[in-house]
């Protein structure tokens, strides 16, 4: 079993070791977590606004402390918000079409209604951009294809999804002024019409969604002649009026193919979502059940969850369904339509994710602790001490795991391995558990990301 790691925090490229003494630093101050896991100060130099983290799971820091709302049972905290959550000729991983330099994390900055685009490498905010028209939104999921590109989603009222390209090649000229006008970073969100990074966005009128929450890419075709992903599809969830639908979007238009009706259980929205080797879609239905689209036929089956965490949801590299929350998990075989779950396990809230390489990593509510947990035994192997509780966890290219706070200002990015994290605090009500990164589809992808 891994050893309870006490981990070190720092700014972006501020690490230390297990003396305290610095290994190396950018700007900013850094201490070192005790032995005990008590974590010292760190400030980032960001220039950027940041919310206080009130801790209520609804990114808009109003500090009601509970965010209990429709959904919620036991000592869940559901994101519920007032109306206003390879091996081939093109190379291997990365997210980024064979550069390895080219890796990103996306965040949703849910009480600001943006998204951060932080390079996993430099720890650097390279762009923040609005979601919707209307600035607002509360997005809360992100989603990155094996093409490097970002969709996000809306929870608010009305809903909505809007993607964005990667790569500043791909921007169109869109505005009428010349060049390519795109944010630069945390201080430069360019008004929604300005934006040319943004490729579509999906508004879902006459839908009426009160919840719309899960994203996830399904892979496209690779086309190794131009080493680009053809065809990539996007699922998502939209509920309202007592009606839960899944959508499946055209990834290059946002245009609505496929509208899948999925019968109401409690309060009857998807939560979470993820796909699977075949690019079929499964969700998570509160704490309920959990359910699968069929990508070729869109039929629906579902499966009740056991007593134990039912709030995020992952999928292994062997297309094994796992909820996370509380510290606790359940792995869900399709072969054999049976769950094993961790010793102990209970309700609990927070994300999860494995790293293709038989971990699952997660985070126990309130502690600031990152829980590695054996993904062929269903038993916890190690632990790391963060100075805050964090919401969603990803996985980069590069295996570093992240883990963004809950309605606060703060990512780690902790290096399993060695147990040393570094932190970027220019968020703003960050809320983001999904598959930020891409690493999560390129796991289960038979074509790898390249």
């Amino acid at each position: 079993m891994l050893p309870l790691f006490a981990g070190c925090g720092g700014d972006p490229g501020a690490r230390q070791d297990g003396d305290g003494s610095s290994i190396g630093s950018l700007d900013g101050e850094t201490t070192a977590a005790d032995g005990n896991g008590n974590s010292g100060n760190s400030s980032s130099n960001s220039t950027a606004s940041s919310g206080d983290g009130d801790g209520d799971g609804d990114g808009d820091d109003s500090g009601d402390g509970d965010d209990s709302g429709d959904g919620g049972t036991g000592n869940h905290k559901w994101d519920v918000i007032s109306i206003p959550d390879g091996n081939h000729a093109c190379g291997d991983g990365g997210g980024g079409n064979g550069n390895s330099d080219f890796s990103y994390i996306w965040i949703a900055n849910s009480s600001q209604g943006t998204m951060t685009k932080l390079n996993t490498d430099t720890m650097v905010e390279e762009g923040r951009y609005y979601m919707r028209p209307d600035g607002g939104g509360s997005p809360s999921r992100t989603t990155v294809s094996l093409s490097g590109n970002v969709a996000i989603s809306a929870r608010s009222s009305g809903g909505g999804v809007s993607k964005f390209w990667a790569d500043l090649s791909d921007c169109e000229e869109s505005n009428g002024m010349p060049g390519i006008q795109t944010s630069s970073g945390a201080n430069d969100i360019l008004a929604w019409n300005m934006e040319e990074c943004r490729a579509w966005h999906q508004p879902f009128v006459g839908k009426n969604y009160t919840s719309n929450r899960p994203m996830a890419w399904a892979a496209g075709e690779l086309n190794e002649g131009t080493c680009e992903y053809e065809n990539e599809k996007l699922w998502t969830s939209g509920s309202g009026n007592g009606q839960t639908e899944v959508l499946l979007l055209d990834g290059e238009t946002g245009e609505i193919e496929e509208t899948i009706n999925i019968p109401a259980v409690g309060a009857g929205y998807l939560y979470g979502g993820a796909v699977d080797g075949e690019g079929n879609f499964w969700g998570l239905q509160n704490s309920s059940k959990i359910i699968r689209v069929d990508r070729n036929d869109f039929t629906v089956q579902d499966w009740p969850v056991p007593g134990g965490p039912g709030y995020g949801i992952a999928i292994d590299a062997q297309s094994r369904v796992w909820t996370c929350g509380g510290g606790h998990a359940s792995r869900f075989d399709p072969q054999t339509e049976t769950w094993q779950s961790t010793p102990g396990a209970a309700s609990g809230i927070g994300g999860c994710m494995t790293d293709g390489e038989g971990t699952l990593y997660h985070s126990r509510y309130p502690q600031g602790v990152i829980v590695a947990i054996d993904t062929d035994t269903v038993l916890p192997i190690g632990e790391f001490v963060i100075p805050n509780y964090v919401h969603g966890i990803s996985i980069d290219f590069k295996g570093m795991v992240w883990g963004v706070t809950f309605a606060g200002s703060s990512v780690y990015r902790l290096d399993p391995e060695t147990a040393l994290f570094d932190t970027y605090s220019g968020l703003v009500g960050a809320y983001t558990y999904s598959d930020m990164t891409g690493f999560g589809l390129s796991s289960v992808s038979s074509t790898p990301s390249g």
